[in-house]
C-alpha cells in the first residue's frame, strides 16, 4: 500500500502541465474521501436506526482492514489513465 516515486514522464503521458496534473489528482482524492465519509455516515445512521446510541465501536485488530490512502488511489487512477477531466474556460482567461 505504499506509494512509489513517480517520474515526470509518467505524468506527462497524461498532460503536459504538471500543475494541472496535481490539481486533477487532488480533486479526485477529495472525491474519494467524500465518498468514504458519506458511506461511513450512512453506516452510522443505520446503527442509530437500530437503537444503538452511546456505544463506541470497538476495532478488533484481527478483523481490521486497512484502507488504501486516497492520494495513492487518485495518483494510481491518474497514471493508469482512468480519469477524465475538462478545463474550465473561465480558468484559462485569468
Amino acid at each position: 500500500m505504499s506509494l512509489k516515486s513517480l517520474s515526470f514522464r509518467q505524468i506527462e503521458e497524461q498532460t503536459d502541465d504538471i500543475y494541472e496534473a496535481v490539481v486533477v489528482m487532488e480533486r479526485r482524492a477529495k472525491q474519494i474521501l467524500q465518498d468514504r465519509l458519506a458511506e461511513k455516515l450512512l453506516q452510522e445512521e443505520d446503527s442509530r436506526d437500530l437503537g444503538v446510541f452511546d456505544e463506541a465501536p470497538e476495532i478488533d485488530p484481527e478483523t481490521y482492514q486497512e484502507v488504501e490512502k486516497v492520494t495513492t488511489v487518485a495518483i494510481r487512477e491518474f497514471i493508469n489513465g482512468e480519469l477524465t477531466w475538462h478545463k474550465n474556460p473561465q480558468d484559462s482567461k485569468k
